[in-house]
């Protein structure tokens, strides 16, 4: 990049090191590496007061696409800097710059360092990224220069169930509509780490007498489906987001999009189920996350604007809320949502402690094992309160001054491991839960219902706050707290409107 060119600090794109990293030297400067840079929409998207009904592709590119212009510029900046351009997208509003880290690191205006940490090492910038004053009115991240992995999936492994449950059995409980014979279109799967053995699969359908989902692997910036053969790992959660959705809609065609688990590849894995043109999945399901604090401010923008980006294509995202309670499993005091539950633009999934008799719910409470494990919900931090949501009774924040914001969770599900689900993941048949299980139960359910339909149901939150929560079409939940924030009628920040009642849902979720 010349020297003479005058350039801006993205002030949020820096923070700090993860607690408990240790610096162990420069990054390597050899290393190739991509940066994709986020741009913003041509005009803003629309505000999300009211359901928004599903549009062309082409039509929502042409709104909310970057300016073409603004790519070319961009281009010629990675031209002046040495870089290659590997990807241009108008309806993903990114590009992608390759390089050597060094090269990435000057043109970008930043010293690298690399870390030690539990969790995996990582490499960070000393400062905020620089761009050129000329392009910065157009950016909204710049990722992929900071490795630090910031969600962790939201799946709990059953020590001792109590009484478990087949995904057809859930189902049944909570009256799912009757899945077809021939199921159509795709549900998206996001993963960030681990992968699934086919022969699991081949498994666990023939056991349950189901037709098999058909299943394919994407790999985003580099990941694959990538088994770690370890029950303790990763898998656990992506044989039970395939699974899930597979039981409850058999035959489906499941896209599942492998991603690094970086706030880099986590945008890129949602964009590209978001605008998979192949594809086109109308639920995505999402079971990880972490909590907000543990965001830059400009990888949390820029994955926020990749869920509203899916309002307007009809697309449906449902995200587990966290199993750490009100915490969030942050020991500061204080009480914390979890990240992307909290955007605006998502279906957050809380949990459930679920008791059955007799083919019947005789008891549902709120998750809580009394020693750590509990659904996550709360207040946002950082979202306002949406429109929609003015109505639902949502309590100022628990922490010191009781801001208001977006309210977390909007539903629930089954989550208690105890009450857990029965799923097989390398070689082996466990019993998990976490409200990672919600998010695919509600993808499910999702995909149930716009199967009777001829648009999906997109946007759903809308709806779900002015007419199905309100009007008693869910199970609510009136018992037990996630810590600081206790369940009550109506609403509340432990559980939402509550868990399903697909015999209510269906009909008043009918077309028109």
């Amino acid at each position: 990049m010349p020297s003479e060119e005058t350039t801006l600090a993205l002030e949020d794109s820096f923070t700090a090191p993860l607690p408990g990293s240790t610096p162990v030297g420069p990054a390597d400067a050899g290393e190739e590496a991509t940066v994709t840079v986020v741009l913003a929409p041509r005009q803003p998207f629309p505000e999300p007061g009211q359901p928004v009904a599903g549009a062309s592709a082409e039509e929502v590119e042409a709104a909310y696409g970057a300016d073409p212009a603004a790519i070319d510029a961009w281009e010629a900046f990675a031209a002046r800097a040495g870089l290659r351009v590997v990807e241009r997208s108008v309806p993903r509003r990114r590009v992608v710059l390759a390089g050597r880290a060094g090269d990435l690191a000057r043109a970008f205006g930043v010293e690298l360092t690399r870390y030690d940490h539990p969790a995996g090492p990582y490499r960070a910038p000393g400062g905020p990224v620089r761009v050129p004053s000329t392009l910065a009115g157009q950016v909204v991240a710049v990722l992929g220069l900071d490795t630090r992995p910031v969600a962790r999936p939201h799946v709990r492994l059953a020590a001792a169930p109590q009484v478990s449950y087949t995904p057809p059995q859930l189902a049944s409980l909570y009256q799912f509509p009757k899945p077809p014979a021939s199921p159509s279109g795709w549900v998206g799967v996001i993963e960030l780490g681990g992968g699934y053995r086919q022969s699991d699969l081949t498994a666990y359908f023939s056991g349950l007498g189901l037709t098999a989902p058909a299943v394919e692997a994407i790999g985003v910036d580099g990941a694959t489906n990538s088994p770690t053969g370890s029950t303790s790992g990763p898998d656990p959660e992506v044989a039970l987001d395939i699974e899930v959705v597979g039981a409850l809609v058999p035959g489906i065609s499941i896209a599942v999009y492998f991603a690094p688990n970086t706030e880099q590849g986590f945008v890129d894995a949602v964009t590209a189920a978001v605008h998979d043109a192949t594809r086109r999945p109308a639920v995505v399901s999402i079971s990880w996350g972490g909590p907000e604090s543990s965001w830059t401010s400009q990888g949390l923008a820029a994955l926020n604007q990749a869920c509203q980006a899916a309002g307007p294509l009809g697309v449906t995202i449902c995200v587990a809320a966290g199993d750490s309670g009100s915490s969030d499993g942050v020991n500061d005091g204080l009480a914390h949502v979890d990240f992307p539950a909290s955007s605006p633009y998502v279906l957050g999934c809380g949990g459930t402690t679920l008791v059955a008799s007799g083919g019947t719910i005789s008891s549902e409470v709120v998750w809580n094992d009394g020693g750590g494990e509990a659904t996550g919900g709360g207040v946002s931090a950082l979202f306002p309160l949406p429109s929609w949501q003015d109505q639902a009774g949502v309590p100022p924040s628990a922490n010191p001054g009781g801001g208001t914001g977006r309210g977390v969770p909007d539903v629930s599900g089954d989550a208690d491991p105890a009450t857990g689900y029965q799923i097989r993941v390398d070689g082996e048949d466990l019993v998990v839960g976490g409200t990672s299980a919600v998010a695919p139960l509600w993808a499910g359910l999702v995909t149930l219902l716009n199967q009777a339909r001829s648009t999906p149901l997109g946007f759903l939150n809308p709806t779900l706050y002015q007419a199905l929560g309100p009007g008693g079409d869910l199970r609510d939940i009136t018992s037990g707290s996630n810590g600081t924030y206790q369940a009550g009628p109506g609403w509340d920040a432990c559980t939402g409107w509550g868990s399903p009642d697909g015999a209510l849902m269906a009909p008043a979720l009918g077309e028109g």
